[in-house]
């Protein structure tokens, strides 16, 4: 008997678990290790070049190559960020609508624009 209850257990466990998994992959993009608002720092240059966001979602530079980067915004119009060593992230908080242009002190040529909408 406690063999049977504990195979039901093992059975309900599994299948919350793999319906989590479901929900995360299906679900609005919020599950964890969400890659939406991300900007990879890759081979010199960031990507996506242009990142389209809403006013108060959150933006993450990640560096992915073996040199440092920076994250500094055109006009100060928002915090730049340390120096970035290899897989390094640095995260700001969208603001007013706008474009808003940055590029990377160490490397000027490397530059992007964030579009922030309603």
């Amino acid at each position: 008997m406690t063999f049977i209850r504990n195979n039901k257990k093992a059975i309900l466990l599994t299948s919350l678990v793999a319906l989590n998994f479901c929900l995360a992959a299906w679900g609005d993009g919020a599950a964890i290790g969400d890659k939406k608002n991300t900007i990879e720092i890759k081979d010199f240059a960031f990507n996506p070049q242009t990142l389209k966001v809403k006013s108060g979602e959150k933006i993450t530079w990640i560096n992915h190559d073996d040199e440092p980067h920076t994250v500094v915004s055109v006009g100060k119009k928002f915090q730049k960020s340390s120096a970035l060593d290899t897989d390094q992230e640095f995260t700001i908080t969208a603001g007013a609508t706008g474009a808003y242009e940055y590029f990377c002190s160490v490397h000027p040529k490397m530059t992007g624009t964030i579009v922030v909408e309603k």
